[in-house]
């Protein structure tokens, strides 16, 4: 999941200061983990201690709470109960993709995944992006081709996928909902040629870009297995020793 956490950092700065182009500096001294991070590892910690994941959500969040929140997360994790708010945000998906490396059947991943999304994003916009997430990593790491992966996710999500991002990157703006930026994440890993061009494609996009290639950057990890050691190392550097804990531990169980 080191690589959803990739796509977080390298496209914090950009969240809010959009840019249309694959050059850019992938790490300055401003990059940071978000609340996209936070969350992902508290989904992987979710899963190595069989903890449920409402409970999980609100330790991290309140553990970390100037990650960055949404307005609706961040009263929940405060809440004395733990109703769901009937979200579509993209929040369901960039959390999810320890889900895709952690169970290993179709079935599996799309029960989990929707279980991790429906205790905040019931919608089911925000339940399919959740599940959309999570499949395509888990085909990525079974060696299913691109073809593969595209056809499967649209097939059944209903999203359209066969556009480019030449063609969506010049309207395109900031969007937080799951119908509006987990396809253009799948679109931003199908058209990369290794993991760095996978998170540059989702960054240039210039929409919600910390998420975009969080989403993406998972899907990559999974599909190519392979992360440059500088921006493995730029990462790990910029994250909390209990971060580093739970990813090293749930890579040693389910890498």
């Amino acid at each position: 999941m080191i690589g959803a956490i990739a796509g977080d950092v390298i496209g914090s700065i950009f969240e809010h200061y959009a840019i249309k182009s694959t050059q850019f500096p992938l790490f300055s001294p401003y990059s940071r983990f978000t609340d996209d991070t936070v969350l992902t590892v508290a989904i992987a910690d979710s899963i190595l201690r069989k903890v449920d994941y409402a409970a999980s959500l609100k330790t991290f969040g309140q553990k970390y709470p100037n990650a960055g929140y949404g307005g609706s997360f961040f009263r929940w994790i405060y809440a004395g109960d733990s109703e769901p708010y009937n979200s579509w945000g993209n929040g369901s998906a960039m959390r999810v993709s320890p889900v895709g490396f952690a169970f290993n059947s179709v079935k599996d991943v799309l029960h989990e995944a929707r279980e991790s999304a429906k205790v905040t994003h019931n919608h089911p916009e925000g339940i399919k992006g959740a599940q959309a997430t999570a499949l395509a990593v888990l085909l990525a790491r079974s060696g299913k081709s691109k073809a593969t992966i595209k056809q499967e996710i649209s097939d059944r999500f209903a999203y359209n996928l066969n556009r480019t991002l030449d063609e969506i990157r010049p309207d395109y703006g900031f969007n937080v909902s799951c119908q509006g930026s987990v396809p253009e994440a799948i679109i931003a890993f199908l058209e990369a040629k290794n993991f760095e061009d996978a998170i540059r494609n989702a960054i240039s996009l210039g929409g919600d870009s910390d998420t975009i290639a969080c989403i993406a950057g998972g899907i990559a990890q999974a599909y190519y297995q392979d992360i440059p050691s500088k921006i493995v190392s730029n990462v790990r550097k910029r994250l909390p020793e209990e971060f580093l804990f739970i990813i090293d531990e749930f890579n040693t169980k389910y890498g």
